[in-house]
């Protein structure tokens, strides 16, 4: 499943908001909007009964005579009924915690419109490229050799989401021409209509071609960290061996074991050492496909 691609100059709270709630915004785009809860009605009935109730007490107490401590019982009893009134209206105002995170999303998609991508803006042919692009980011953010620095992963961390977002903004326009061009020949074409825009469909051929050519170059990039990330296992696999060599030596001596040719385990030296030129050609080999995708 393709997640939300987001234009990396959003904001970083943002974009982790955009990318975690897909299906959401996939809602707002069909139409949904936030509801707002509460009865926006109910406070103006409830401020009405509250002078209603003060007009009330106000008549009863120009009936009764105007006692001071009638007064203040009714002024008392005006006070509880209107912290009543307000206690109710703001229970019945108070949105609930998954309302608010909608309508703060609703607010962001607002304010950050065009900056974010959902799987919504991708046809069939697109969706698939770009899982390809992020199964490669994902492959090489996670990978051992970048998490150690061999791979200059502060470089990664800002061209890899930026490379991201520019292949998911060219899908999204190659999707919607294809889109223009299957609706233009569902009701079938003329042969000036063909021969007007085959030059349109050559554009949008070499246009595709021309993306399709970046994924491949990230894809060969994440192949190199993997030819990587598999030498620096080994060669540390090796380093281990190499660390109990000398009780498998001290078990030859004791054993007796002439007819083991000792030098055959100090091959184990030789393929560490093997093992590290391939662990460097493998780091340099990665530099150059980031050199050439930076480029």
């Amino acid at each position: 499943m393709q997640r939300v691609v987001v234009d990396p100059e959003v904001p970083r709270e943002v974009a982790d908001l955009f990318r975690s709630s897909g299906p959401m915004l996939s809602r707002f785009r069909a139409g949904r909007v936030p509801r707002q809860t509460g009865d926006s009605r109910l406070p103006g009935k409830l401020v009405g009964a509250l002078g209603v109730s003060t007009a009330l007490l106000s008549a009863a107490l120009g009936v009764l005579g105007g006692s001071p401590l009638l007064a203040i019982f009714l002024m008392i009893m005006l006070g509880g009924i209107s912290l009543v009134i307000l206690t109710v209206v703001y229970i019945a105002r108070k949105p609930s915690s998954v309302d608010s995170v909608e309508r703060v999303l609703y607010r962001h998609c607002l304010d950050w419109q065009g900056r974010f991508l959902i799987l919504e803006d991708f046809d069939h042919d697109a969706r698939h490229l770009l899982g390809r692009v992020q199964r490669a980011i994902d492959f090489i953010v996670k990978s051992r050799t970048n998490s150690l620095g061999m791979l200059d992963s502060v470089r990664n961390s800002v061209m890899l989401p930026a490379e991201e977002w520019e292949i998911a903004r060219l899908l999204t326009k190659l999707s919607a021409l294809r889109a223009r061009h299957r609706h233009l020949a569902r009701g079938g074409r003329s042969p000036e209509v063909v021969a007007a825009m085959a030059p349109l469909e050559r554009a949008l051929a070499a246009s595709e071609a021309a993306v399709i050519a970046r994924v491949e170059a990230l894809e060969r990039y994440a192949r190199h960290v993997a030819d990587a990330d598999r030498a620096l296992l080994s060669q540390g696999q090796i380093e281990v061996l190499k660390a109990h060599l000398p009780e498998y030596e001290q078990l030859v001596a004791e054993a007796g074991a002439s007819t083991f040719a000792l030098p055959e385990i100090g091959y184990l030296s030789d393929d560490a050492a093997m093992l590290r030129r391939a662990l460097r050609e493998s780091v340099r080999s990665a530099h150059e496909a980031f050199r050439h995708l930076d480029g």
